[in-house]
């Protein structure tokens, strides 16, 4: 069995938290962590008790949606909420965060940003991290089985000895393999 990097793990969390997103626009999680201990995490919804954008639609005003209060905030403002300290700690975010949340996460001390994917990378964002020594380091997602049984590799076994029946095309059978492959492993 391949265990999970500690910054996997914690990326896999905020992936999770990121289903819990009400935006239609775009699914964000965030978690913050300290000494290898979640300490928050958070996702990109709307304030507590309002209109959900899955439920009401999006509210644009001048390309963004205004009725979100994005993943990284919300993770912060659940740490002052509840009293805990974010100094010194990691936040990992499903995408890059955005120039607003990186002054946010600045300001809340956080020393380390570990993101997946890259969206809309702002340079002066960058250049913020950079200047206040906070570590930025893009972090490969692995999908890993919950149910590590086998038996979905087995379904795909059984699937593709049957189709391969049914095509008479090698190359095109190797195709649908050289998929399947591809979509069981994550890549």
């Amino acid at each position: 069995m391949n265990r999970l990097s500690w910054d996997q793990y914690f990326m896999a969390q905020s992936h999770l938290l990121a289903l819990r997103s009400t935006c239609t626009r775009l699914s964000v999680g965030a978690t913050i962590v300290r000494e290898k201990r979640m300490i928050a995490g958070g996702y990109n919804g709307s304030i507590a008790g309002g209109d959900h954008c899955i439920d009401s639609g999006c509210y644009v005003i001048e390309g963004h949606c205004v009725r979100t209060i994005h993943a990284e905030m919300n993770a912060i403002l659940q740490c002052a909420k509840f009293g805990v300290p974010t100094r010194g700690a990691e936040i990992y975010v499903t995408h890059f965060p955005c120039l607003q949340c990186c002054k946010a996460i600045i300001q809340a001390g956080i020393q380390s940003v570990f993101y997946s994917a890259d969206y809309k990378n702002h340079p002066y964002a960058v250049e913020l991290f950079q200047q206040a020594g906070v570590k930025v380091k893009q972090v490969e997602r692995k999908q890993h089985e919950i149910d590590q049984s086998g038996e979905k590799d087995e379904l795909l076994t059984d699937l593709l000895t049957r189709l391969k029946e049914l095509v008479d095309d090698e190359s095109e059978m190797n195709e649908i393999k050289q998929r399947a492959d591809r979509i069981m492993s994550g890549s």
